[in-house]
């Protein structure tokens, strides 16, 4: 992988390990040569894990729509940033600049960002492994709502899997380097049951 996009909140969260577990983040992309593709603000853990890559050597493309530019504050030390007119160029442009996708904490954009990947991988419009770094255990419900999908008939179980989860930045990197994209489709053929 030579470059990850991480969607993450443009708040800290609060809990201080949030912030701490980004900036971790991105000193481990710098150190690996992984260059990092993220919102393009310097705030909250889109600020942390930026500041991780830049302060060890990295690189870093911010991607930010140009409604966005004075609210989420552009960072002013990224290697690259490209103003987008619309959230949907903005996601569509990080998705074809990166290799995978690390979700952090957040709230709703970053779990409609995370989403949107997953749907294009089960579609078979990318085959780039999608993770969450599941930082304290934050993402536990989302997990478990996934395998109630799987469970109620709304989703197949190697698309389940499609979603990477780990608590540790060096294994969830290793997952990332080993995946293999499902080659089934995602429909569903069995009868409802009454």
């Amino acid at each position: 992988m030579k470059r990850i996009t991480v969607f993450c909140g443009a708040n800290a969260g609060t809990d201080a390990n949030f912030k701490a577990q980004a900036d971790l983040l991105g000193q481990i992309l710098a150190k690996r040569d992984i260059g990092l593709v993220y919102g393009g603000a310097n705030v909250g853990l889109m600020g942390a894990v930026a500041d991780g890559v830049l302060k060890n050597g990295g690189k870093v493309i911010g991607v930010l729509p140009r409604f966005l530019q004075s609210k989420e504050i552009a960072h002013a030390g990224l290697t690259e940033l490209i103003l987008v007119e619309s959230m949907h160029e903005r996601k569509t442009k990080m998705s074809e600049l990166c290799d995978g996708v690390i979700a952090l904490p957040g709230g709703f954009g970053t779990l409609e960002d995370l989403f949107e990947m997953l749907t294009w991988g089960q579609l078979g419009l990318h085959q780039k492994p999608v993770a969450l770094l599941n930082i304290d255990h934050f993402y536990d419900a989302l997990i478990a709502l996934a395998q109630t999908m799987v469970d109620k008939g709304f989703l197949k179980e190697v698309n389940r899997q499609m979603l990477l989860v780990g608590h540790n930045i060096e294994d969830l990197l290793d997952q990332m380097n080993n995946y293999v994209a499902p080659t089934t489709g995602k429909w569903i053929d069995s009868p409802v049951k009454s």
